[in-house]
C-alpha cells in the first residue's frame, strides 16, 4: 500500500453546539442598552447646539486716514 493509497478513516460526525440561550440574550441585552446611550447622547448634542439665526454683534474702532493739508 502506497502513501496516496491510505485507507480512508471515517470520523464520527459531531453533533453541532447548542448555543447557549442565556448568554444569547445577554449578547443582546447589552447591544440594546449601547444603542440606547448613543442614542441619547446624540440627541443631548444635538439640542446643545445653539439656535440659528441669532444675532452676533461686532464692535470695531476705525482711525481717520491722515488728511493732507489743503495746497
Amino acid at each position: 500500500m502506497t502513501a496516496l493509497q491510505q485507507p480512508s478513516r471515517e470520523r464520527p460526525r459531531r453533533r453541532p453546539r447548542r448555543r447557549r440561550p442565556v448568554l444569547t440574550v445577554l449578547v443582546v441585552a447589552v447591544g440594546a442598552v449601547v444603542v440606547f446611550l448613543v442614542g441619547v447622547a446624540f440627541g443631548l448634542a444635538l439640542h446643545d447646539d445653539p439656535e440659528p439665526g441669532g444675532s452676533v454683534t461686532i464692535v470695531r474702532t476705525l482711525e481717520p486716514l491722515p488728511q493732507r493739508p489743503p495746497g
